[in-house]
């Protein structure tokens, strides 16, 4: 497991959530090599400073696939802010990903 970016915890001075985020991919296939961009990207726009990323190749780790019940990747699981949500595909109906991550316009704001 690799973890792409680590940032503290806690809500920023604004009182926006902080995102914790499990991406489940299939080594370097077409699919997953584009969600982890895309959902990288988004945020950088989006969330700045306000969320954790956390790879899992299941290549690697299909372990933490079946504790996480994963059985397609790509697969984001958005495991903070509340409730739990899994997004599966390789993200590029971006509206949909942000829409699911409760972000709306830039900075990332509801």
């Amino acid at each position: 497991m690799e973890s792409n970016k680590v940032t503290s915890a806690k809500e920023n001075e604004a009182g926006f959530p902080f995102y914790r985020l499990r991406l489940f991919v299939a080594g370097d296939e077409p699919n997953s090599l584009k969600a982890k961009a895309v959902l990288s990207r988004l945020c950088d726009e989006h969330l700045k400073d306000r969320c954790e990323i956390r790879i899992v190749d299941v290549f690697e780790d299909y372990q933490a696939a079946i504790d996480h019940g994963v059985i397609v990747v790509p697969a984001l699981i958005v495991e903070a802010p509340l409730p739990v949500r899994t997004i599966v595909g390789s993200m590029t109906d971006e509206d949909k990903v942000l829409a699911e991550l409760g972000l709306h316009g830039k900075g990332g704001r509801p």
